[in-house]
């Protein structure tokens, strides 16, 4: 129930069981429960739906990153209803359910990451990052680091989200008229610093001590503790980074032809932020400027505080470049702001825009999954997850030159904006539009929401 039936014709294997064989019957061990891939009773669903006719070829692959709980229980729905019966793409699957993270001391992570790299192209379920609860559930070996932020520091590239507007889905902020596209940084600062318990009085220094030995090191008083203990953190950025942070915020702009903020808090961090704001500067006026001159839009730096005051009262139309933490507490506030959490995609961009990863802009939705091992019914929101697939797919399709696969993944979208705004969809998007009491009439089931689009995109196809 958890593994794709049938990924192409070929068959890929890996040393370290990342990848699954294709076409393989067995069963598969997940979170204490076994799930049959081809047992019986399973042989006529198996072939199923896949022998549709004229299905798109698509040459080049995909890697496809599976995740947690809820989301992995609907991701191999959308994969079985709205992927595969229409598309002929070679699929390199990585499984990242935390179970195989930690069977592979996250080793999987890390090989899913480089392979993005050699195929330009991942999509990834949401998965789960474990605090100490989580260590106890599933009996892990450790508390292993988020796969999003390791797969962000291979990849090197900045995240972009953008909300998914229904016109039905009542605003919060409703003078928001288009989109606000957040650039997060996806690299450095305090998703890489070291941080640490100041076990008592002393004295705090920062150092950086040169690789040439030639040269002196640098040590910097930063903190006398006189009263006790407290806590520490050192953090950093690379300019390397920085600079292809900044190449690809510009570049999202000139596509999207909308003007770009980048924000900071220069006025304190004067060498660090500082340090971010003239590299934008400079990048600008060397390589972009006459480019957005001629689409009659502008770069601008605004401290982050006005930047947020400027977002909440604008009608939207524009890129916000984002440090690292800034984008990531920015990106939910937007979220939100246009109505759910469920409905914002996220892609990550590397720096020449070849590489991308797109994901669900969520969590793994535990409270959902804990009904559904229940056996109760659940309403869970699929939409991210299915733009995570289509973004992924229209980006191939965008580099293979391949039309068909580009149109076919634009249709996947339409379908579930027009079953949505027809009035069918998950209850959180119900409660949005009628309210907290929302009668059961008003909602889908989530497979139900799922076989719903489905029916519109067959109508689309045909």
């Amino acid at each position: 129930m958890l593994l794709n039936r049938i990924i192409s014709s070929k068959k890929i294997t890996t040393n370290n069981n990342s990848f699954l064989e294709v076409g393989k019957r067995g069963t598969k061990q997940w979170n204490g429960q076994t799930n049959n891939v081809f047992g019986k009773g399973n042989k006529k669903e198996w072939k199923r739906g896949y022998a549709t006719k004229n299905k798109i070829q698509v040459k080049e692959g995909i890697v496809e990153l599976d995740g947690d709980e809820m989301t992995r229980i609907i991701w191999k729905s959308i994969k079985d209803k709205l992927i595969l019966p229409y598309l002929d793409v070679p699929i390199h699957y990585y499984d990242l359910g935390l179970p195989n993270r930690d069977k592979t001391s996250d080793q999987v992570t890390i090989d899913a990451a480089h392979a993005i790299l050699d195929h330009h192209v991942g999509i990834k379920c949401a998965t789960i990052t474990p605090d100490e609860a989580r260590v106890k559930e599933f009996n892990l070996s450790q508390m292993w680091k988020s796969p999003n932020g390791t797969i962000r520091n291979i990849l090197n590239g900045t995240v972009f989200r953008e909300p998914i507007i229904m016109k039905n889905v009542p605003r919060l902020i409703p003078g928001w008229k288009q989109s606000i596209v957040i650039g997060r940084h996806a690299f450095g600062d305090q998703y890489k610093a070291t941080d640490f318990v100041v076990p008592g009085e002393g004295t705090l220094q920062l150092s950086f001590i040169p690789k040439d030995s030639s040269k002196k090191p640098q040590i910097f008083n930063v903190h006398e503790f006189k009263n006790g203990g407290g806590v520490a953190m050192g953090m950093y950025n690379e300019d390397d980074s920085i600079r292809g942070f900044a190449h690809s915020c510009f570049q999202y702009a000139l596509e999207k032809g909308w003007p770009l903020y980048f924000s900071s808090k220069n006025t304190i961090l004067k060498k660090y932020d500082g340090r971010f704001k003239d590299i934008f500067e400079e990048i600008y006026e060397s390589t972009y400027k006459k480019s957005f001159e001629e689409k009659k839009i502008w770069y601008e730096h605004r401290l982050i505080d006005d930047m947020v005051a400027y977002a909440v009262k604008s009608e939207g139309g524009f890129v916000w470049g984002c440090k690292n933490y800034d984008g990531d507490v920015q990106s939910d506030i937007v979220a939100q702001g246009y109505g759910s959490l469920g409905l914002m995609t996220s892609v990550l961009l590397s720096p020449d825009g070849k590489t991308m990863e797109s994901e669900a802009a969520h969590g793994t939705v535990t409270r959902h999954f804990r009904f559904w091992q229940q056996g109760k019914e659940t309403s869970t929101n699929s939409i991210a997850s299915i733009f995570a697939w289509t973004r992924g797919l229209s980006h191939r399709g965008k580099l293979d030159n391949n039309a068909r696969l580009q149109n076919f993944a634009l249709q996947l979208e339409e379908s579930c904006i027009e079953t949505v705004e027809s009035g069918q969809m998950t209850k959180d998007l119900a409660i949005c539009i009628h309210g907290s009491k929302v009668g059961r009439d008003k909602y889908l089931e989530t497979i139900q929401f799922i076989d719903a689009v489905q029916s519109r995109l067959e109508q689309k196809i045909q």
